[in-house]
């Protein structure tokens, strides 16, 4: 069965992770283009502030704290997505954190709890989306990774959720779309670096404050891959320069892609000690804005 998805002016969409860097670009490039925002996130604080910035430009947003790692507060997400304005068109897994560290030195009850919120928090979103996307059809987008393909050092746990989220999404596309036929179009979404506060949202395991490794896109351009895709079934679709080569690399040239990787690791770091070790692990953060902090100074707070 072929899928045919709304124009974005015509979409309830529903985004979690929204309070911040691809979520929050996202949730505004939605609500500009017309569409109705339910925004997801646990930091409550910043997302009826992001919700009255929406509204308060004419758009149409609702803000609902949530845990994504939770999967009665993602079905209380659902209902209240339905409740307000009366379907789901799109529903976008983009809640995560990442995790910097050796891969030989990381605590197990950190580890488990990343994988709580990548991995899990995005199978809950898909499992309490579809049976409402079923029905009308509809877009069921999740956020990966180029990692989803390659690796990066020092970042082994996020890399490895990123994986997990790439095979469970590639089989439910072929159930959904290839088995049942469902008028679901199911995409996974592979970004290279992004400027965005990851690295401050980050468990941090190591002696130095964390960086993401240049070259890195915008945020922006991510949304905007969002919301293609939200209008246009696609399979999967890769956003950076960065990631087709990465990707290319390890699956074609795998020892080239080890030591170009293993050449990476200084550009992880800034020369300075660690400000936030434990991130957002276990803590919602209120801290916002779409960019991160590229020149290690600073930080983005609540605007």
């Amino acid at each position: 069965m072929s899928t045919t998805l709304k124009k974005i002016a015509d979409q309830v969409v529903v985004i979690t992770g929204a309070s911040s860097g691809i979520g929050l670009a996202t949730a505004e490039l939605l609500a500009e283009m017309g569409a109705s925002v339910v925004l997801a996130a646990r930091s409550e604080k910043t997302l009826l502030h992001v919700a009255g910035r929406i509204t308060g430009r004419g758009g149409r947003a609702i803000a609902v704290p949530c845990d994504v790692s939770d999967r009665s507060q993602v079905e209380a997400l659902a209902k209240t997505a339905i409740r307000t304005f009366g379907r789901i068109d799109t529903w976008v897994n983009n809640a995560g954190l990442g995790m910097y560290g050796r891969a030989d030195t990381f605590r197990e009850e950190d580890a488990r709890r990343l994988f709580d919120i990548n991995f899990w928090g995005a199978v809950n979103g898909c499992v309490v989306a579809l049976p409402h996307l079923k029905s009308s059809g509809g877009a069921l987008i999740t956020v990966g990774s180029e990692v989803s393909d390659s690796y990066a050092p020092l970042m082994s746990i996020y890399v490895a959720t990123k994986h997990a989220i790439k095979g469970y999404v590639d089989v439910l596309r072929v159930e959904v779309e290839e088995v049942d036929k469902l008028p679901v179009a199911v995409t996974l979404i592979q970004p290279t670096a992004v400027d965005t506060p990851f690295p401050q949202h980050a468990k941090n395991d190591m002696p130095k404050e964390p960086k993401l490794p240049d070259p890195m896109i915008q945020a922006q351009d991510v949304a905007e891959a969002i919301l293609h895709v939200a209008e246009h079934p696609t399979r999967e679709k890769k956003v950076g320069a960065m990631s087709l080569v990465s990707t290319a690399l390890s699956k074609l040239i795998p020892s080239v892609a080890d030591r170009l990787s293993a050449g990476r690791v200084d550009d992880l770091t800034y020369d300075e000690k660690p400000r936030n070790p434990n991130g957002a692990l276990y803590q919602a953060s209120e801290a916002t804005g779409v960019a991160g902090r590229t020149n290690g100074t600073g930080g983005n707070q609540p605007r």
